[in-house]
């Protein structure tokens, strides 16, 4: 918090008809002031994310689409809504292959705090929520301020922030910034890993009763996407594979895939070929528009909010999927295959470098002695959304308290025209590996054929192509009743209509022209379209109470019911996976104390899920599909999550969090075979029982305007694992982070290192093959670690 604020007078305004001090609310809020939010130093927005209490990131991905759980729930992003200003830059959590959460959204100067609610009235204020994290951005004043910022970082980074707002009239005013940014990325891929910016806006005008407020934003931003490695020889896990690939540098990102040629025939049948380019990464571009109105009359308040965001991704990333595999075996476990498709004279097959037509000779046993299947996708998704609400809030008194009550209409207008295709590879293990092609000799050494084609081992082996719209209409109303000074009560319910509309086409098996083995595994697509036309509706509610003893300590409670129909992105894919709606039965508990500047609140939480749609997608290393598995059943979340800060002098200050919890699967079970019995008890897939972190903080007045603060953080996440059963874990890791800003009068300087100790952790593992059975080891040997020590400068000054 901003050092001159205690948490008595801060003031929130997610989740509740008027704005509250933190301290009032009955369920567990954060909110990250842009002070709070600079100390950080974030290196992606799921950075931000997890600096709360109860909410689970994998920030390994790179800076954008990383993994963000709440709670324990099994599923990215489940219910977890991500707001600008009071609505969504796009409806739902998922869009296809983009999140409107850290997906979409940027921190930069123009972020004036960022408010995160998790469970409590979530689900009256949101579609389908389970959190709301609402960025409030910095809105002109009658004073011209404004900041320039500039981050240098050691792994290539350059970025400029820069924002101005002040007054165009008396009642008038402006804000406009954004950022700019270049960074060679983490892990060495052989190009850039990150480049482009936004630019954010708004002019607010003063009336006599309110204000209307109008607000535009653009980003243009292509991020790479880091995949899981292997960072062990399965043959022999005791052994690293750190001297081909780097644990902290090393990624099967590669130049090689700079130009990816994709084959499959359109629905006229005919023969199309796509060039894609493994350094698009992940291309986001949008526009959002907004108009903001909040008026009072004769005591009811008048809000509309309205936004309006057309863009589109393009996306490119090379995705784990099997396990690697001894090269002589794997080329042995293909000689059948091979005789098939060449005939019996076929004796033995070879690896040679792909694309120089059998000449270069590759031997595995020369590296590692291992090869690696990986699985190339090229998506393109156009996007839009159109969402409005509209609402009113009046007080009034009765003999047993005053009521404020808040009712309103939300409705949204969004749509999806994807394309996707993936084709698999061979590759050798090591960092920024050559692709392989596998090749059919005689006894004589004559070539007879290849397997794969320019390093291609199955192409097109998953072809999609559709075009969605979806309509939301949704109510909601919310008492708030203060029946005394120190007794609060209150109640909302929000009912939900959907619809799906739109198609899908067909896809079945047509090999596409070549003489390789791999072009036999191609779809394409067959000309049928088939209808969506989806209903679905949900309600949602929500009661909590709130008594505090005394100015410094209180407690709350809180029920709520939140019911998640499938996503529209859901109806993407051919064929359907399962659609079926997750429900979940939330209940919390908490207590919380305020002290000035110290402060301490605790949230036990409760929640069961009834049922849980955590169904996945599995990858089939013989023929390169990727598969809907069905995997529905219920789930219990159990804990409690700690927030807390100790102030005794200005000079010193020490902060952290702790979630403690038990993820259980209840009684789930697999078509694929796995039995409910076994699951049974099981951690959740990914989840840790424990996660933490602690930062002390020195601050010294050096006078004349000048300070030096310096700080030393830890985190902690406990063990996870990979799969249902549990029989292969992620081990517990932790890290430490350390920082210290100098500042005179306007400018400021500031140093931050990550990981110093270079700690090593993994995350994820392999979704695509280990989430059922595991990797065969009770130690995960395939994961995404984390990045190795790292450093920034900072330097600002403002105005």
């Amino acid at each position: 918090m901003p050092a001159d604020q205690t948490e008595a007078t801060f003031v929130v305004v997610t989740g509740s008809a008027r704005p509250q001090r933190r301290f009032d609310v009955s369920y567990a809020v954060n909110s990250l002031s842009a002070e709070a939010i600079q100390k950080l130093a974030p290196k992606s927005y799921a950075d931000l994310m997890g600096s709360v209490p109860g909410i689970q990131v994998e920030t390994t991905g790179g800076e954008a689409q990383n993994v963000t759980r709440l709670r324990g729930i099994p599923g990215d992003r489940f219910g977890m809504i991500v707001q600008q200003d009071g609505l969504a830059l796009y409806p739902q959590s998922d869009g296809f292959f983009f999140n409107s959460g850290e997906g979409m959204n940027r921190f930069d100067l123009m972020t004036q705090r960022v408010e995160i609610v998790r469970g409590g009235p979530a689900p009256i204020y949101g579609s389908g929520a389970s959190a709301i994290i609402n960025n409030i951005t910095v809105t002109g004043s009658a004073q011209t301020k404004g900041e320039a910022q500039l981050t240098l970082g050691d792994t290539g980074l350059y970025r400029a922030d820069v924002y101005q707002s002040g007054a165009l009239s008396k009642d008038t005013f402006y804000a406009v910034g954004g950022f700019l940014r270049y960074n060679d990325g983490y892990r060495n891929n052989g190009f850039p890993n990150d480049k482009g910016g936004q630019i954010r806006g708004n002019i607010k005008h003063n009336l006599d009763n309110g204000w209307v407020k109008v607000s535009a934003q653009y980003l243009d931003d292509i991020n790479v996407f880091y995949l899981p490695i292997p960072v062990a020889d399965p043959r022999n896990p005791s052994v690293s594979l750190d001297p081909y690939l780097d644990y902290f540098t090393g990624t099967m990102n590669s130049p090689a895939f700079r130009a990816v040629n994709i084959k499959y025939y359109d629905q006229n049948g005919v023969l199309q070929s796509q060039q894609r380019d493994l350094a698009n990464g992940r291309h986001m571009k949008f526009g959002n528009v907004g108009l903001q109105y909040e008026g009072d009359f004769n005591g009811t308040t008048i809000k509309f909010n309205s936004s309006l965001t057309k863009g589109q991704l393009s996306f490119d990333a090379l995705y784990s999927t099997s396990n690697p595999v001894d090269g002589a075996s794997y080329a042995g476990s293909q000689l059948t295959a091979a005789r098939s498709a060449f005939g019996s004279s076929v004796d033995h097959l070879g690896y040679t470098l792909a694309g120089t037509g059998g000449a270069t000779v590759y031997s595995p046993s020369a590296d590692s002695g291992l090869v690696v299947q990986g699985q190339y996708r090229a998506v393109d998704s156009d996007f839009y959304s159109f969402e409005t609400e509209l609402s009113a809030t009046h007080t009034f008194d009765t003999t047993w308290g005053s009521h404020d009550v808040k009712g309103g209409v939300n409705a949204a207008f969004w749509g999806l025209d994807s394309f996707a295709a993936y084709q698999d590879y061979l590759m050798q293990v090591k960092s920024q590996p050559k692709t392989l092609d596998l090749v059919a000799y005689s006894s004589t050494g004559a070539i007879l054929g290849n397997m794969t084609e320019n390093g291609a081992l199955h192409d097109t082996t998953t072809l999609n192509r559709s075009n969605l719209d979806a309509k939301l209409l949704a109510f909601y109303v919310n008492d708030t009743w203060s029946i005394a000074d120190k007794l609060r009560l209150d109640a909302g319910v929000r009912q939900e209509s959907y619809t799906y509309t739109g198609y899908q086409l067909a896809t079945a098996s047509k090999p596409v022209p070549g003489s390789s083995v791999a072009a036999s595994f191609a779809r394409g697509f067959t000309g049928q379209s088939i209808p969506i036309n989806v209903h679905l509706t949900a309600t949602n509610w929500t009661a909590g109470v709130n008594y505090d003893f005394s100015s410094h300590f209180g407690m709350y409670g809180r029920a709520s019911e939140l019911t998640a129909p499938a996503l529209l992105s859901s109806y993407v894919t051919y064929p359907l996976g399962s659609t079926i709606a997750s429900k979940a039965d939330q209940y919390e508990v908490g207590l919380k104390a305020s002290f000035g500047k110290s402060y301490l609140y605790a949230t036990g939480f409760y929640t069961h899920f009834n049922p849980l749609n955590a169904s996945f997608t599995a990858f089939n290393p013989q023929t390169g599909a990727t598969t809907n598995v069905p995997f529905i059943g219920t789930a219990v979340e159990s804990g409690v999550e700690i927030d807390g800060q100790w102030r005794p002098s200005k000079m010193f200050s020490i902060s952290g969090s702790l979630t403690v919890s038990r993820p259980e699967y209840r009684d789930f079970a697999s078509t694929t075979g796995a039995s409910a019995s076994a699951i049974l008890g099981k951690q959740i897939v990914r989840e840790p029982k424990i996660m933490g972190h602690i930062e002390p903080t020195f601050d010294f007045d050096l006078g004349s305007e000048t300070n030096l603060e310096a700080y030393v953080g830890y985190e902690y996440v406990g063990e996870r694992f990979v799969d249902v059963l549990n029989t292969t874990a992620l081990p517990a890791y932790g890290t430490v982070r350390a920082g210290a800003t100098f500042t005179h009068a306007d400018w400021k300087l500031q140093l931050v290192g990550d990981n110093l100790t270079n700690a090593k952790g993994l995350t994820e593992g392999n979704t695509r093959t280990d989430t059922l059975s595991g990797q065969g080891t009770p130690t995960a040997i395939y994961g995404r670690p984390l990045f190795g020590r790292s450093f920034r400068v900072i330097a600002s000054r403002k105005w």
